[in-house]
């Protein structure tokens, strides 16, 4: 197959270039060139795509497959006028973002979209708008040959956002030393190993698969997940449960972002955030490795970026101390 790749420099577009050649595909990746290199064997066109000139370089030929992951709905509207008469499938890489409510465990892809973004330029505040400007687009131009994959988290090696990866991160730095945990254990999490996601988008551009789906992780309870974390990190120190109401209280932030308890949300209203239906693209065929082997990979991962960095996701040593420190102080431990 001759695969044409809006990005392909980092994470999931990196990840679909490369087992797209291991398959033995032909791959062109259309970006700045910024986020780092190409797999190797594919081709670069280095292009801004903000430029009118943007895909001027990029060969005139039919393409099997397009993949796209941008959220600008500038640059996916672009794209569609540029390819999509020429592309025999399409795969637009969506979010869960799209969806109005999250209060629902359980929902599917019939959940009630947000209104989209009528601009073609977005602000990261209106994401999951202009995602959905950009699913309408793509259902406009190409719905016939068209997959959208609305993805939940996406973790594994060459995450960059630090979010999947942060507690077995913190099991191996600091082996020996107490680790805060939510008192949370039923809560739901949910990763999707960005190799599992990237073979199964690419399975379905060979087989011609159409349609929509929520590409989440399968569900795994808050207190599975930090055992897991802590069996691979090699953590032997003890756990400290902390009420969910006390670190409330201390507006420790949750889920991302720096001094973050990732993977853990329980603001009301997001009861369904990780744990959608995801039946149908079980249905059509994705599968996920084991938790463990995930886990492990990440630990790798974790390890090749330094276990000690300033993160982007999850709590510093320092804060976790502090923490501990003044929940012991409050009597609450």
């Amino acid at each position: 197959m001759e695969i044409l790749i809006l990005g392909g420099t980092a994470f999931l577009g990196r990840e679909i270039a490369t087992q797209a050649l291991a398959r033995g595909h032909a791959v062109t990746c259309v970006a700045r060139g910024e986020s780092g290199a190409v797999a190797d064997g594919a081709t670069l066109v280095a292009t801004d795509r903000s430029r009118p000139d943007a895909y001027d370089a990029v060969p005139a030929r039919d393409w099997d497959a397009v993949f796209e992951v941008s959220w600008q709905p500038g640059f996916v509207k672009g794209a569609l006028a540029a390819f999509g008469a020429r592309a025999k499938h399409w795969t637009y890489v969506s979010s869960g973002n799209v969806y109005e409510k999250f209060d629902t465990p359980g929902a599917d892809e019939s959940a009630v979209l947000r209104e989209p973004v009528e601009q073609d330029v977005a602000d990261r505040e209106q994401y999951g708008e202009a995602k959905v400007a950009c699913e309408r687009a793509s259902l406009d131009t190409v719905g016939e040959r068209l997959v959208i994959a609305r993805a939940g988290l996406i973790g594994g090696p060459g995450d960059a956002s630090d979010r999947a990866g942060a507690w077995v991160a913190r099991a191996a730095l600091a082996p020996e030393e107490p680790l805060l945990v939510p008192d949370t254990p039923d809560l739901a999490t949910a990763v999707v190993d960005v190799r599992d996601l990237a073979g199964w988008l690419l399975d379905n551009a060979e087989l011609g698969r159409t349609g929509t789906f929520d590409t989440y992780g399968p569900v795994v309870p808050f207190g599975e997940w930090i055992a897991t974390a802590r069996e691979v990190g090699g953590h032997t120190g003890p756990v400290v449960l902390a009420p969910q109401e006390w670190l409330e209280e201390q507006k420790v932030e949750q889920y991302m972002g720096p001094e973050s308890l990732t993977m853990w949300i329980t603001e009301a209203g997001y009861e369904g955030w990780s744990e959608r239906s995801g039946s149908a693209a079980a249905a059509a065929g994705l599968t996920h490795r084991s938790r463990m082997e995930l886990t492990a990979d990440s630990l790798a991962w974790e390890r090749e970026l330094g276990l000690a960095r300033e993160r982007r996701a999850g709590l510093s040593l320092a804060k976790e101390k502090e923490l501990i420190e003044a929940l012991k102080a409050s009597g609450r431990s």
